[in-house]
């Protein structure tokens, strides 16, 4: 099987020893993405909901360049520093995805890179 590197400029460039996303057959394995904005490298400015939003957009054109849409994601991860924030995420979420849900995790962690609020990885499946 062989697999592609997906890469978007509307998401932000990967700042390690990763790609955005590969595509292996009709999967795609979406790298976390953390609330950097595209344009500036920068963690957005603003509360949890705004990272979580960035996130969510973060993820959107990478699965756009992957030529799916958030209709295709079948697992998505959700990594927070204060899992008091889980309710937001649900309520941010509900913007972005319609039923069926997919499969979620949502895990607490002490930190993320760049002192970010959340992160989010998932897996999509394409037609």
């Amino acid at each position: 099987m062989s697999k592609s590197v997906i890469n978007s400029d509307k998401a932000p460039a990967a700042i390690g020893t990763y790609s955005q996303a590969i595509r292996a057959g009709d999967t795609v394995y979406l790298s976390g993405q953390i609330p950097l904005d595209p344009g500036t490298m920068e963690l957005v400015e603003g509360d949890f909901e705004a990272q979580t939003v960035r996130v969510f957009e973060n993820l959107k054109a990478v699965v756009e360049a992957a030529g799916g849409s958030f209709a295709d994601i079948v697992k998505l991860n959700i990594f927070l520093t204060d899992l008091a924030h889980f309710a937001k995420v649900n309520e941010v979420m509900g913007r972005y995805f319609a039923q069926p849900y997919p499969a979620r995790a949502a895990i607490g962690v002490a930190s993320l890179p760049r002192g970010a609020q959340v992160e989010m990885d998932g897996i999509l499946v394409l037609g």
